[in-house]
């Protein structure tokens, strides 16, 4: 259901949420490694979740990434619409154009209720939600 991009952008900001503070700035190329994501291609999601507000970042020397309080208020569902787009998580899980409850495909009814409850969660939890229950042991982030 979710791209990679989109795993990689949750990836990161959860390590941002867990590692970096307005003193603690971190260079995408910091982050690479430890998620397991080419240097390039988590710049640029970087650079796309900062355009948006959803990760702070600060140029020059001392510069990088972090997330103030506001960015920990982000919802799991605007990070993955934004990288991915609004009918990813909505869309068709056999990729046909017309598939709805109207006129359903042939595994609809399997995934429908599933695919609601999974995208209300996420509508409902945010980024300092996953932090909380990193840092309390509820789940864990091997990063």
């Amino acid at each position: 259901m979710l791209s990679n991009s989109s795993k990689y952008a949750l990836k990161a900001v959860l390590y941002l949420a867990v590692h970096s503070s307005m003193e603690k700035k971190i260079l995408a190329k910091d982050i690479s490694e430890p998620i397991n994501v080419p240097r390039a291609y988590i710049a640029k999601i970087l650079q796309e979740l900062s355009r948006h507000n959803m990760v702070s970042s600060m140029r020059g020397p001392g510069g990088g990434f972090y997330l103030n309080e506001e960015n920990k208020k982000t919802l799991l569902f605007d990070i993955i619409n934004l990288i991915d787009g609004d009918n990813r998580l909505t869309s068709c899980v056999l990729s046909l154009h017309k598939c709805d409850n109207e006129n359903p495909c042939p595994m609809h009814h399997l995934v429908d209720d599933t695919k609601a409850s999974f995208v209300k969660k996420l509508k409902e939890t945010s980024v300092e939600d996953l932090t909380s229950e990193i840092r309390s042991g509820k789940s864990f982030l091997p990063i």
